[in-house]
């Protein structure tokens, strides 16, 4: 998720633990926000020659179950020294064990959470290479953070474990009704495609940006990919969207060379798109990820991938992102969700 809402979970679990006297809750807090972030360092792995290099190693290793406590350490041994270098007297001073523990559950905290979204996280990492995700909340939700992150900062003015303790069961509700949501959304997919007399070979359904109420709906049938946006809840409705061919690279890339650098980048991002990928009708040389939408009834993909023609043995595709159109996604998004 985002950084802030990472670090807001990242505060919480640590204050609920901490003593209430000193300035405890407020360290475990600090501390713990901190360290609560920390295993969204991985995007420092990047390559100017690899474009792709940092969608393998984000939510890779630093996210699994495994590294935390490694994680935990490595936040506390640097956020020690620097508590020791910048310290004054009338601060509250952690030692070495608490700053550990608050670090340590901090950390934790963070590949959990990521879980809880659709992107991905290797979470069982080295064992299993799966990107698991449960797809119940998007990667930015303000009602999800804001009223956490109140709790968070009332528990530190106030000493009390029990707001964070209360952020925490905040949390945790509101995930859970992101998977009851989820779950109806899945639902009215599979109802939407019996109407179409569609057989689903696989789907995926995920929360658009910001909220659990209207969800994006992607589910492939007769070699092609569904899309559509969906209302859950409060006044359902259904916005049919459009469909694209899934990517068959030996009919949509017969040039391609199979053992090029570029053949291999492709499948790479094949695997990271967990295989929901087309070829852009709009570039026909531009593959991208169904997965991911503004609006989630359009095609519109966040990232993609350009392919050249004619490219030498070893060239990389080309990593693309589109906001070009953000501001006025964001505003139709809005509309559907609040609709007047």
């Amino acid at each position: 998720m985002d950084p802030l809402t990472q670090g807001v979970l990242g505060a919480a679990l640590p204050q609920a633990v901490a003593v209430r006297r000193g300035g405890a809750v407020a360290a475990a807090g600090g501390f713990g926000f901190l360290a609560g972030m920390a295993a969204d360092l991985d995007i420092l792995i990047r390559s100017g020659a690899d474009p792709l290099l940092f969608l393998e190693y984000h939510r890779q290793f630093s996210h699994s179950l495994v590294f935390i406590p490694l994680g935990g350490l490595l936040a506390a041994l640097t956020l020690y020294g620097l508590q020791k270098l910048i310290w004054r007297p009338r601060w509250p001073r952690l030692g070495f064990a608490r700053m550990l523990l608050f670090c340590t559950l901090g950390y934790a905290t963070h590949g959990l959470l990521d879980g809880a979204t659709s992107y991905g996280t290797m979470l069982f990492w080295p064992f299993s290479g799966e990107r698991l995700a449960a797809s119940i909340v998007s990667i930015v939700d303000p009602l999800l953070t804001v009223p956490a992150a109140l709790l968070v900062v009332t528990a530190s003015i106030r000493r009390s474990p029990l707001c964070a303790r209360i952020a925490l069961a905040w949390i945790g509700l509101y995930l859970s009704l992101g998977a009851v949501q989820r779950s109806a959304a899945l639902d009215m997919a599979g109802e939407l495609a019996a109407a179409r007399g569609h057989t689903i070979a696989r789907q995926t359904v995920k929360p658009s940006f910001g909220n659990i109420l209207v969800w994006r709906s992607v589910y492939e049938a007769e070699g092609r990919f569904f899309v559509d946006g969906l209302r859950v809840g409060l006044a359902p409705r259904v916005w049919p969207g459009t469909s694209v061919a899934r990517l068959d690279p030996a009919r949509d890339f017969p040039w391609l060379e199979r053992e090029s650098q570029q053949a291999r980048d492709l499948d790479r991002f094949a695997r990271f798109s967990q295989d929901y990928v087309a070829r852009d009708p709009a570039e026909p040389n531009t593959v991208i990820d169904v997965r991911y939408a503004y609006l989630p009834h359009e095609l519109g993909a966040l990232w993609s991938i350009g392919l050249t023609p004619g490219a030498g043995p070893e060239r990389h595709v080309r990593f693309q992102t589109d906001r070009s159109q953000a501001r006025a996604n964001l505003a139709a998004l809005w509309a559907m969700i609040a609709p007047r």
